[in-house]
């Protein structure tokens, strides 16, 4: 399953991913607020950055009371049915993330759909900080980056074993 994955110490709050995801949700009549979003706390001087990460248990599908969330087959992201959805915010509820919401133009349910495979945010991050890919392979990228810093190696490189 591919996700959108944040690396938190590299985002830099230009707010471009946000933007992208406007873009794309006006263009396409989806909505008016974006699925990715960067909050900024001044106060602990910190960047927290984040969106749907596509459940393999999705509770918000599981609570819909229309079916109106379903997983698309080509790229397994949950995506909202617009026509189906009755804007009743279970979905928004349900989720334990807080990635859904509840569209006020629209008055239906919305969240990340991962733009059909080809994510916007994740092309237009100044600091590459978004990337998109298979969630086992980022989780392997977040490992490397962590032993990195803190100058760890936990899995030994098979070049080890030749000494």
């Amino acid at each position: 399953m591919n996700v959108v994955f944040v690396e938190l110490d590299r985002c830099i709050a230009c707010l471009s991913c946000e933007r992208a995801c406007l873009f794309q949700q006006a263009e396409l009549k989806k909505g008016d607020r974006p699925n990715i979003f960067v909050n900024v706390d001044m106060d602990r001087r910190r960047i927290f950055t984040g969106t749907c990460l596509q459940c393999e248990t999705a509770l918000c599908m599981e609570v819909c009371p229309v079916s109106a969330l379903t997983r698309d087959p080509e790229t397994e992201a949950v995506v909202v049915d617009k026509e189906k959805c009755l804007g009743c915010g279970m979905c928004v509820t349900a989720c334990p993330f807080g990635y859904m919401h509840l569209d006020e133009s629209l008055r239906k349910a919305t969240k990340c759909d991962l733009c059909g495979g080809n994510p916007k945010c994740v092309q237009m991050c100044m600091a590459r900080a978004l990337h998109f890919g298979s969630i086992n392979s980022l989780a392997e990228l977040k490992r490397k980056q962590t032993d990195l810093r803190l100058g760890l190696r936990a899995v030994p490189d098979h070049e080890d074993d030749d000494q």
